[in-house]
Parts: structure tokens; C-alpha cells; sequence
């Protein structure tokens, strides 16, 4: 049960204390946890859960205080998993006869020879109604995020303290994280690569390109070396981009093998599957670092979902970096918008849970001045918050080593002072967790006004 509040703050044990309350339900659905939460889980007593269809049952009128422990109707680590890797979709329904239908297995083998204007049409024509999806909340679901935060508050609580101590989420105190990363999709994409770099660097801004190995375009070792070398990073995308890596189990399998075999030899310590399809209980088979597979909210994407957190966790030994802003390919060509202000409104919000802010930006799609001038717009701003709000500009691979140390990083308490201990801890920083106004607040201990 508390694992999972454990591991997000990295807080000591002894200052949270959870238990679940009675026997579960066989029954599996939505329920709230306050307002801006929805869950996806079994419920303990008298109250039932729900569809999206109905009034949701409120949890957090369950919730009771005994002996200083936080007692839920519901098992926390299942609801966690639940959103996180997406098992309120029905996998195994519409979303897996669509994606294995005759039809979309055709357009994905003839989508490299559609003009862009045709497969716009057709793309609007599928995610028709995406503006009227429930759930996740769009443009950015927090709903693990505001949970952990509901249940810090009360174990504060509970435990009658004016505050819990826990390590702050990214180094140096950083508010946010932000990572840049280009899916090569065509031959023209790939060879947009290196101007894409320049202007990557003329904002000081180092990203990852995800290639991928066979059949779309060839890659040699010189165009690794020419990512590599001038301190970007090389990612694996896919095997085939062809929409059907993850058909069945079967077939999945013997790609990834595949796919390790090119992660090995690129020396790609991350993966992302072409179109944003996955299966997140099949990572077990990829052998990476890190994913970078899994929208927040993918209203906009052909496989819908999301993982509901704007922070990285973990699916096995696999640590998920999930994307948590819109494609610029949605933006473009789905939303028709040619400026930044969605992704600001995007930040804003990540930034409040300080949170990953990832983006996927294709170089077969601003090759044109339109969309290179929105591009640079945002890397502008991205600039502007990392001088003005000190926001850590990371490459994936900085990120996942960095969420690797925190998750191995220990408080303890030596002559009565909180340190760290673990690798990295010099970068790291302790901070703490009190109520305010009735509303949970982080504050950095080297901030002038803390709890």
C-alpha cells in the first residue's frame, strides 16, 4: 500500500502510514479521490464503482484516520498501476480489433506514399469526437500526480506533523524537466537531421532522434557518428514503423529481439514504438533503459489512453518517460494551430506537478519556414524557463539516469538533521511537505520560506 507514496517523494517510512479497509469488490471500474482525481480500481464496502457514463462514487468520503493511519476503501498500488499502464482500456475489445483491423493495417502500408493532406483528412475523420473524451482530462491529466498529493496531505494529517521531509524531484532543485525528442520518420526527415541539430543548438538545447532500423531509410554508421559526436543521443524507433509491432505477443517477441540487437549495436540506451502503440504488461521483452512510448493523454493519437502521471515511473526494470505534451504533427495538421500556445498551456500544467515536460518534434515536418518558425519559438521559451525558472533542459538519457539515482537515494536522520544518502547525492536536494490554506505545499529546504 505504500510503496508507491514511498517511492514518488522518496520520503521516510515512518512518516506515512497507510492500510486498506475491508475486503475489495469483485466489481472493477471508476470512482473519484476528490474533484480532480478519477480512479480506476476495486472499492471496499457499500459503494460500488462506476463507468464514465455515471455519477462516480467519491472515495474520499471512505477515507477514515486510526491510530495515525490514512485508511482507504481501495488498494493503492492497484489504482496506481491501473492508470499508470493504462489497464482501465479494454485491451482486449474495440482498441486491439481496430488497431489489428484489415483496413488499418492497409493504411499503414500504404501511409509512406499518401500525401500529407489525404492522411490529415483521414486522420481528422478517425479521431473524430476526441474533444468529448472524459477521461483522461485533456490537454494534461494529473490524476496520479493530484493523488499522491491528496495522500501526503493526509498522512500530514494523520500523523499530526507540520511537515514530511522527502527529496525534491529533479537535481540541483530544478521545478521541472524538460526533454526534446525527434522521430526521423522519412528520408527527408533524415536528412533534415543535421540542420535540425543546428538549431537545436543555437538555443543551447541538446535532444534525441529516434531512428528507425529497417526498411523506411538507410542509416550508416557515419549518420550515427554525426548524431552521436556532437553530443545528441541515438534512440531506437521501432522496427519497421508498419503499425503492427504489437499485433500479437507472438510477432512482438521476435521483433524485439530484433530490436534489441539494434539498440545494442547503435549503443541506444532508449526505445519508442512507431505511431505511440504499446502494450505496456510486453516491456518485460524490450531490453532498454527507457521507454518513451506512453502519452499522458492520447485523445489525439490512434491508440487512445494515457498514463495519467506527468512524472516518470516504472514498468518492470524499464523506467517510462511518458510524453506528456501534443505532437507537432497533431498541433500542425489535426488541431491546425501554428503557434505555441497549447504547449505553453501544456507546461503551465506539468509545471504545477512539477512535472517531465517531453515533447516528440518530427524533422519531416518543419522542414517548412511555418513550422520551423513555431519550432524555434518554442525553444525560445524553452530557453526563457530554464534561465528565468531554472527548468533542467536534459536528454532522455540525462533524465533516466537521474530518476534512476533519486529512486536509490535514502533520508536519514544523523544528530538530528536530515541528509541523503546515495549516488548522486550532491545534486540532489531535500525538501519538505506541509499544508497550507487547507492544500498540500512543496518547498525546497534552501528556500527563505519554507514549512
Amino acid at each position: 500500500m505504500i510503496k508507491p507514496l514511498i517511492e514518488h517523494y522518496r520520503c521516510p517510512e515512518g512518516h506515512v502510514s497507510l492500510a486498506q479497509d475491508g475486503t475489495l469488490s469483485n466489481e472493477t471500474g471508476y470512482f473519484r479521490f476528490g474533484t480532480d482525481v478519477i480512479c480506476y480500481g476495486r472499492l471496499s464496502g457499500p459503494s460500488r464503482p462506476s463507468d464514465l457514463s455515471h455519477s462516480l462514487h467519491d472515495a474520499c468520503f471512505d477515507v477514515t484516520i486510526r491510530d495515525k493511519t490514512v485508511v482507504l476503501p481501495f488498494d493503492l498500488t492497484e489504482v496506481i498501476n491501473n492508470l499508470r499502464q493504462e489497464r482501465y482500456v479494454e485491451f482486449d475489445n474495440d482498441q486491439v480489433s481496430t488497431l489489428e483491423s484489415p483496413v488499418n493495417r492497409f493504411y499503414y502500408l500504404v501511409r509512406p506514399l499518401l500525401p500529407v493532406a489525404v492522411r490529415k483528412h483521414l486522420q481528422r475523420l478517425r479521431l473524430y469526437g476526441w474533444d468529448q473524451i472524459p477521461f483522461p482530462r485533456w490537454p494534461v491529466d494529473r490524476s496520479v500526480d493530484n493523488m499522491f498529493e491528496r495522500l501526503l496531505l493526509l498522512s500530514l494529517r494523520a500523523g499530526r506533523r507540520d511537515k514530511i521531509p522527502f527529496i525534491w524531484f529533479w537535481p540541483n532543485g530544478a521545478p521541472s524537466c524538460a526533454i526534446m525528442t525527434h522521430d526521423v520518420e522519412t528520408i527527408q526527415g533524415r536528412d533534415f537531421c543535421g540542420e535540425l541539430m543546428d538549431i537545436d543548438d543555437s538555443f543551447g538545447l541538446k535532444s534525441a532522434f529516434q531512428l528507425v532500423p529497417e526498411q523506411r531509410y538507410e542509416i550508416t554508421s557515419a549518420y550515427l557518428d554525426s548524431i552521436r559526436n556532437r553530443g545528441f543521443e541515438v534512440c531506437v524507433q521501432d522496427l519497421n514503423h508498419d503499425g503492427s509491432l504489437y499485433r500479437n505477443r507472438e510477432q512482438f517477441i521476435a521483433r524485439a529481439a530484433k530490436i534489441n540487437e539494434y539498440g545494442r549495436q547503435w549503443g541506444a540506451e532508449g526505445f519508442r514504438a512507431g505511431i505511440l502503440y504499446r502494450r505496456q504488461e510486453w516491456f518485460d521483452a524490450l531490453d532498454f533503459a527507457y521507454d518513451m512510448s506512453v502519452p499522458n493523454v492520447a485523445h489525439l493519437d490512434p491508440q487512445r489512453g494515457g498514463c495519467c502521471t506527468v512524472m516518470p515511473y516504472f514498468v518492470g526494470k524499464l523506467l517510462e518517460l511518458p510524453v506528456t505534451t501534443t505532437q507537432d504533427y497533431s498541433l500542425f495538421h489535426i488541431l491546425k494551430d501554428h503557434s505555441i500556445d497549447l504547449w505553453k498551456r501544456q507546461i503551465d500544467l506539468i509545471m504545477e506537478k512539477h512535472g517531465l515536460i517531453s515533447f516528440i518534434i518530427h524533422p519531416d515536418y518543419i522542414g517548412l519556414n511555418r513550422e520551423r518558425r513555431v519550432y524555434e519559438s518554442l525553444l525560445a521559451y524553452l530557453a526563457r524557463l530554464r534561465e528565468e525558472k531554472k527548468v533542467w533542459t536534459a536528454t532522455p538519457s540525462e533524465a533516466n539516469r537521474w530518476w534512476r539515482q533519486r529512486t536509490n537515494m535514502h533520508l536519514v536522520k544523523s544528530e538530528g538533521v536530515w541528509q541523503i544518502v546515495g549516488e548522486g547525492k550532491d545534486r540532489a536536494r531535500i525538501a519538505y511537505a506541509c499544508e497550507e490554506n487547507g492544500q498540500i505545499k512543496l518547498s525546497l529546504q534552501s528556500e527563505s520560506v519554507v514549512c
